[in-house]
């Protein structure tokens, strides 16, 4: 993790026009985004609750709304309103509403299935994705400085991958050998049962 952030911060010092506010404000969408994932983990994860993706949707949405409206009503109202030219498309605005449904399903069943550090982590893959985009079609500029902390933040990335599928091997190995340890023990147990059954028949 460690070298992520190290990568992640040497790309930042990096960026051609760098602005210290937009940093601060990535910052910090980054903290409510982790802190986000992290409740959600709580969330599937307690002792005594089971909830499935859809489940914990139906119970997440309202606060996404009641959280969002202040915010659209503050900064996209007004600016809906000096547009005169704005109508409401319902392909545009349904595409998108199934898009963020599809998405909101699919980082709850991979916080559900492995971490919020999991997911995190996939944070930074599409952080590239999108830099690799502005590159190539919006020709945006790419320093050296920026390809080296790419490079730092992907090595580290694939070191926590293998980590994690090495983990993943040895619980999968260990379920294996779980049934046959059991049943050997019981079968120890019964030996031994017997075993104290005809020794007692014997002193009878």
């Amino acid at each position: 993790m460690l070298s992520i952030s190290l990568g992640v911060a040497i790309a930042a010092y990096g960026e051609a026009r760098f602005n210290g506010w937009g940093v601060l404000l990535q910052l910090g969408a980054v903290a409510f985004e982790a802190t986000r994932l992290v409740l959600i983990q709580v969330l599937l994860s307690s002792k005594g609750v089971t909830l499935n993706p859809i489940t914990t949707l139906y119970y997440v949405s309202p606060c996404c709304l009641l959280f969002l409206t202040l915010p659209w009503a503050v900064v996209e109202i007004p600016a809906l309103r000096s547009t005169l030219s704005f109508h409401f498309d319902f392909l545009i605005f349904g595409s998108n509403s199934l898009c963020a449904f599809a998405l909101n399903l699919a980082v709850f069943l991979l916080v559900g299935k492995t971490s919020a550090l999991t997911m995190n982590v996939a944070g930074v893959v599409k952080d590239w994705l999108l830099i690799a985009f502005s590159w190539s079609v919006i020709r945006d500029t790419v320093t050296t400085i920026n390809l080296v902390g790419y490079g730092i933040a992907f090595l580290g990335v694939a070191y926590y991958n293998h980590i994690k599928l090495q983990g993943l091997k040895a619980k999968e190995a260990q379920k294996k050998t779980a049934p046959n340890d059991e049943e050997a023990r019981n079968l120890i147990d019964d030996r031994d049962t017997e075993m104290v059954g005809r020794k007692n028949d014997s002193q009878a």
